[in-house]
Protein backbone atom coordinates (compact mmCIF):
# COMPACT_ATOMS: atom_id res chain seq x y z
CA UNK A 1 0.00 0.00 0.00
CA UNK A 2 2.76 2.20 0.48
CA UNK A 3 3.81 2.11 -3.03
CA UNK A 4 0.97 3.86 -4.14
CA UNK A 5 2.37 6.24 -6.31
CA UNK A 6 -1.17 8.67 -6.35
CA UNK A 7 0.15 10.62 -3.49
CA UNK A 8 2.95 12.53 -4.30
CA UNK A 9 2.99 14.93 -1.07
CA UNK A 10 5.77 14.77 1.15
CA UNK A 11 4.05 14.17 4.59
CA UNK A 12 3.67 11.21 6.32
CA UNK A 13 1.10 12.17 8.45
CA UNK A 14 -0.88 13.09 5.45
CA UNK A 15 -0.06 9.58 3.93
CA UNK A 16 -0.92 7.53 6.40
CA UNK A 17 -4.46 9.86 7.52
CA UNK A 18 -5.46 9.33 3.78
CA UNK A 19 -4.02 5.80 2.74
CA UNK A 20 -3.78 4.02 6.50
CA UNK A 21 -6.12 5.63 8.56
CA UNK A 22 -6.42 2.55 10.56
CA UNK A 23 -2.66 3.10 12.17
CA UNK A 24 -4.30 6.60 13.82
CA UNK A 25 -5.81 6.84 16.78
CA UNK A 26 -9.07 8.23 16.44
CA UNK A 27 -11.54 9.08 18.93
CA UNK A 28 -13.91 11.91 17.25
CA UNK A 29 -16.70 9.79 16.55
CA UNK A 30 -16.63 8.68 20.15
CA UNK A 31 -18.04 10.22 23.25
CA UNK A 32 -16.48 9.86 26.24
CA UNK A 33 -17.31 12.25 29.65
CA UNK A 34 -14.09 12.23 32.02
CA UNK A 35 -15.86 9.82 34.37
CA UNK A 36 -16.06 7.58 31.84
CA UNK A 37 -12.65 7.63 30.74
CA UNK A 38 -11.40 7.68 34.39
CA UNK A 39 -8.29 8.16 35.65
CA UNK A 40 -5.66 8.63 32.79
CA UNK A 41 -1.56 9.15 33.22
CA UNK A 42 -0.97 12.40 32.70
CA UNK A 43 2.49 14.14 32.18
CA UNK A 44 3.26 17.47 34.08
CA UNK A 45 5.70 20.03 33.90
CA UNK A 46 7.95 21.25 30.97
CA UNK A 47 10.04 23.80 29.97
CA UNK A 48 12.34 25.98 27.52
CA UNK A 49 14.32 28.85 27.63
CA UNK A 50 16.73 30.07 25.36
CA UNK A 51 20.36 31.40 26.03
CA UNK A 52 23.69 32.87 24.35
CA UNK A 53 24.31 29.45 22.44
CA UNK A 54 20.59 28.06 21.42
CA UNK A 55 17.79 26.44 23.62
CA UNK A 56 17.41 24.11 26.65
CA UNK A 57 14.82 22.05 27.01
CA UNK A 58 13.77 20.15 29.79
CA UNK A 59 10.84 18.20 31.69
CA UNK A 60 10.70 16.24 35.15
CA UNK A 61 9.75 12.26 35.19
CA UNK A 62 6.72 12.34 37.18
CA UNK A 63 3.65 11.06 35.31
CA UNK A 64 -0.09 10.76 37.81
CA UNK A 65 -3.32 9.42 37.88
CA UNK A 66 -5.75 11.52 39.69
CA UNK A 67 -4.08 12.35 43.07
CA UNK A 68 -1.83 8.82 42.33
CA UNK A 69 1.59 8.89 40.98
CA UNK A 70 1.28 6.40 37.83
CA UNK A 71 5.39 6.21 36.95
CA UNK A 72 8.28 8.57 38.25
CA UNK A 73 10.30 7.29 35.30
CA UNK A 74 8.30 9.33 31.88
CA UNK A 75 10.59 10.79 29.43
CA UNK A 76 8.81 13.67 27.96
CA UNK A 77 11.39 15.54 25.88
CA UNK A 78 12.39 13.83 22.73
CA UNK A 79 15.06 14.41 19.73
CA UNK A 80 12.92 15.40 17.07
CA UNK A 81 15.55 15.87 14.52
CA UNK A 82 19.43 16.65 14.70
CA UNK A 83 18.24 20.51 15.22
CA UNK A 84 15.45 20.49 17.59
CA UNK A 85 12.95 19.12 19.84
CA UNK A 86 9.81 18.38 21.76
CA UNK A 87 8.92 18.70 25.09
CA UNK A 88 4.92 16.81 25.91
CA UNK A 89 2.41 17.71 28.91
CA UNK A 90 -0.82 16.43 28.98
CA UNK A 91 -2.45 12.72 28.69
CA UNK A 92 0.20 10.49 28.12
CA UNK A 93 -0.86 7.92 25.57
CA UNK A 94 -1.43 10.60 22.93
CA UNK A 95 1.15 12.81 24.18
CA UNK A 96 3.81 10.10 23.31
CA UNK A 97 2.20 8.70 19.98
CA UNK A 98 2.18 12.51 18.61
CA UNK A 99 5.99 12.94 19.93
CA UNK A 100 7.16 9.39 17.83
CA UNK A 101 4.50 10.96 14.64
CA UNK A 102 6.32 13.91 14.62
CA UNK A 103 9.77 12.37 14.83
CA UNK A 104 8.38 9.99 11.45
CA UNK A 105 6.85 12.68 9.62
CA UNK A 106 10.37 15.03 9.80
CA UNK A 107 12.45 12.18 9.11
CA UNK A 108 10.29 11.29 6.18
CA UNK A 109 10.06 14.86 4.76
CA UNK A 110 14.00 14.87 4.57
CA UNK A 111 14.04 11.22 2.71
CA UNK A 112 12.28 12.82 0.20
CA UNK A 113 13.08 16.59 -0.11
CA UNK A 114 16.44 15.70 0.08
CA UNK A 115 17.04 18.79 2.56
CA UNK A 116 15.87 19.24 6.46
CA UNK A 117 12.43 21.28 6.85
CA UNK A 118 13.08 24.50 7.77
CA UNK A 119 12.54 25.37 11.55
CA UNK A 120 9.57 27.48 11.18
CA UNK A 121 7.94 24.63 8.94
CA UNK A 122 8.60 21.97 11.75
CA UNK A 123 6.65 24.67 14.08
CA UNK A 124 3.74 24.58 11.53
CA UNK A 125 3.60 20.82 10.92
CA UNK A 126 3.61 20.60 14.76
CA UNK A 127 0.58 22.94 15.18
CA UNK A 128 -1.24 20.43 12.32
CA UNK A 129 -0.76 17.89 14.07
CA UNK A 130 -1.93 19.14 17.27
CA UNK A 131 -4.46 20.38 15.91
CA UNK A 132 -5.86 16.86 14.55
CA UNK A 133 -5.53 16.06 17.99
CA UNK A 134 -8.11 18.69 18.91
CA UNK A 135 -11.43 15.86 18.76
CA UNK A 136 -9.33 14.24 21.11
CA UNK A 137 -9.05 17.08 23.42
CA UNK A 138 -12.68 17.49 23.66
CA UNK A 139 -12.42 14.08 24.94
CA UNK A 140 -10.43 14.75 27.81
CA UNK A 141 -7.32 13.84 26.21
CA UNK A 142 -5.39 16.90 26.06
CA UNK A 143 -1.61 17.00 24.50
CA UNK A 144 0.24 20.33 24.78
CA UNK A 145 3.66 20.23 23.53
CA UNK A 146 6.80 22.71 23.61
CA UNK A 147 8.92 22.83 20.52
CA UNK A 148 12.41 24.18 20.68
CA UNK A 149 14.73 24.10 17.41
CA UNK A 150 17.94 25.70 16.45
CA UNK A 151 17.38 28.03 12.97
CA UNK A 152 20.31 28.06 11.46
CA UNK A 153 19.32 30.52 8.71
CA UNK A 154 19.01 33.14 11.39
CA UNK A 155 21.89 31.47 13.45
CA UNK A 156 19.43 31.57 16.75
CA UNK A 157 17.31 29.36 18.99
CA UNK A 158 13.41 29.30 18.84
CA UNK A 159 10.81 28.41 21.25
CA UNK A 160 7.25 27.97 20.23
CA UNK A 161 4.10 26.97 22.17
CA UNK A 162 0.85 25.77 21.40
CA UNK A 163 -2.95 25.36 22.73
CA UNK A 164 -4.91 22.90 22.51
CA UNK A 165 -6.62 24.04 18.60
CA UNK A 166 -3.54 23.61 17.36
CA UNK A 167 -2.39 27.54 17.59
CA UNK A 168 1.17 27.99 17.36
CA UNK A 169 3.25 30.87 19.28
CA UNK A 170 6.37 32.03 18.84
CA UNK A 171 8.06 32.58 22.58
CA UNK A 172 11.21 35.81 22.78
CA UNK A 173 12.77 34.00 25.96
CA UNK A 174 11.60 31.00 28.05
CA UNK A 175 8.27 29.23 28.31
CA UNK A 176 6.96 26.19 30.47
CA UNK A 177 3.53 24.06 30.72
CA UNK A 178 2.02 21.55 32.18
CA UNK A 179 0.51 21.37 35.72
CA UNK A 180 3.08 23.09 37.55
CA UNK A 181 4.09 25.51 34.11
CA UNK A 182 3.35 29.00 35.83
CA UNK A 183 5.42 28.08 39.01
CA UNK A 184 8.45 27.31 36.41
CA UNK A 185 7.61 30.63 34.48
CA UNK A 186 8.09 32.51 37.94
CA UNK A 187 10.68 31.31 38.79
CA UNK A 188 12.82 31.37 34.89
CA UNK A 189 11.65 35.22 35.18
CA UNK A 190 13.71 35.89 37.71
CA UNK A 191 16.60 34.01 36.48
CA UNK A 192 16.65 34.62 32.92
CA UNK A 193 19.16 36.53 31.10
CA UNK A 194 19.94 36.32 26.86
CA UNK A 195 23.50 36.30 27.65
CA UNK A 196 23.53 33.43 29.81
CA UNK A 197 26.19 30.65 28.89
CA UNK A 198 24.54 27.07 28.93
CA UNK A 199 25.25 26.24 32.53
CA UNK A 200 23.33 28.84 33.79
CA UNK A 201 20.69 28.41 31.33
CA UNK A 202 20.76 24.15 32.61
CA UNK A 203 21.09 25.38 36.33
CA UNK A 204 18.00 28.01 35.47
CA UNK A 205 15.98 25.05 33.63
CA UNK A 206 16.93 22.64 36.96
CA UNK A 207 15.49 25.50 39.39
CA UNK A 208 12.56 26.39 37.34
CA UNK A 209 11.61 22.78 37.96
CA UNK A 210 12.66 22.37 41.75
CA UNK A 211 10.26 25.21 42.40
CA UNK A 212 7.60 23.73 40.28
CA UNK A 213 7.68 20.82 42.44
CA UNK A 214 7.67 22.59 45.83
CA UNK A 215 4.46 24.34 45.05
CA UNK A 216 2.42 21.67 42.42
CA UNK A 217 1.99 18.47 43.51
CA UNK A 218 1.93 16.40 39.87
CA UNK A 219 5.66 17.61 39.24
CA UNK A 220 8.25 15.47 40.98
CA UNK A 221 11.10 17.36 42.41
CA UNK A 222 14.66 15.53 42.05
CA UNK A 223 14.90 11.85 43.69
CA UNK A 224 18.37 11.05 44.68
CA UNK A 225 17.11 8.01 46.78
CA UNK A 226 15.82 6.77 43.65
CA UNK A 227 18.26 7.85 41.30
CA UNK A 228 15.70 9.99 39.27
CA UNK A 229 16.43 13.24 37.74
CA UNK A 230 14.89 15.24 35.31
CA UNK A 231 15.60 15.37 31.81
CA UNK A 232 17.64 18.05 30.33
CA UNK A 233 18.67 18.49 26.71
CA UNK A 234 20.81 21.48 24.72
CA UNK A 235 19.77 22.64 21.22
CA UNK A 236 22.10 24.71 19.21
CA UNK A 237 24.50 24.76 16.01
CA UNK A 238 26.34 21.78 16.55
CA UNK A 239 22.95 20.00 17.19
CA UNK A 240 21.13 18.03 20.28
CA UNK A 241 22.99 17.14 23.40
CA UNK A 242 21.46 15.00 26.48
CA UNK A 243 22.87 16.77 29.53
CA UNK A 244 24.09 13.78 31.41
CA UNK A 245 22.69 12.59 34.69
CA UNK A 246 26.06 13.33 36.83
CA UNK A 247 25.50 16.82 35.86
CA UNK A 248 22.11 17.19 36.68
CA UNK A 249 22.77 15.86 39.67
CA UNK A 250 25.41 17.85 40.63
CA UNK A 251 23.47 20.74 39.73
CA UNK A 252 20.11 19.89 41.67
CA UNK A 253 22.55 18.93 44.43
CA UNK A 254 23.84 22.38 44.45
CA UNK A 255 20.12 23.84 44.05
CA UNK A 256 18.80 21.89 47.11
CA UNK A 257 21.45 22.81 49.14
CA UNK A 258 21.30 26.88 48.43
CA UNK A 259 17.66 26.26 49.81
CA UNK A 260 17.15 27.54 53.67
CA UNK A 261 16.11 24.66 55.58
CA UNK A 262 13.37 24.98 57.56
CA UNK A 263 12.96 24.20 61.29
Amino acid sequence: MFLDLSYSGSSFCDLVTGRLPFLLTRWDHLHFSPEELGPLAKGTTVLALKYRDGVAIAGDRQATEGTQIATRRIEKVFKADEHSAIAIAGVAGPCLELARLFQTELEHYEKLEGVELSTEGKANKLSQMVKMNFPMALQGLVVIPIFVGYDRRRDEGKIYKYDVTGGRYEEAEYHATGSGGSHARASMKKQHRAEMDEGAAIHSALEALYDAAEEDIGTAGPDFVRGIFPTVKTVTAQGILDVQEDQVRAVCQRIMEARPRSH
